[in-house]
């Protein structure tokens, strides 16, 4: 019981000891301590302070990040649908080109074709016209051999003559 109930001299003692001990402290620890409790308080709110702003900057990142890609999604789609339409006007073209000169060539083929045939038509004709001169000659020449046969034959011809 004798720790329970201290002498009185012993409480003096240990509150003079409490007492300088405090004194010193304060004179020489004590602001050293505040102090540096102080910059480590400053210390710790700069530091939670810069975190919120990095925080805040890597938010702004994020979203500017994300509005350049949505940007730079539109623009490929926007170039890959110019580029197709730009395939499709260059095929189209080349098609009509195509046509036009398939055309083209068909319409001289067909021209070719057609003074080819005109001029064999007139070559034929022309045979034909020679061939029927030829057989005409000869008979007419068998015929025609005496005079009183080439008289009558004139006779007839000046009939049809003026008939037509």
């Amino acid at each position: 019981m004798d720790l329970l109930s201290p002498e009185l001299g012993l409480f003096v003692w240990t509150l003079l000891a409490f007492l300088t001990v405090f004194y010193i402290l304060k004179k020489f620890a004590w602001k050293p301590i505040i102090k540096s409790l102080s910059e480590r308080e400053s210390s710790i709110a700069d530091s939670i302070a810069t975190a919120d702003r990095v925080k805040k900057e890597m938010a702004q990142l994020k979203n500017e990040n994300e509005v350049m890609m949505q940007q730079a999604r539109e623009e490929r789609s926007q170039m890959l649908k110019e580029a197709k339409e730009t395939r499709d006007k260059i095929v189209n073209e080349a098609k009509e080109l195509a046509k036009v000169e398939a055309n083209k060539i068909i319409a001289d083929a067909q021209q070719q074709i057609h003074h080819q045939k005109m001029a064999a038509l007139t070559e034929v004709k022309n045979e034909i016209g020679n061939l029927a001169v030829a057989v005409a000659e000869k008979v007419l020449r068998k015929e025609l051999a005496d005079t009183d046969a080439q008289s009558k034959y004139a006779n007839v011809l000046a009939g049809e003559i003026n008939m037509n």
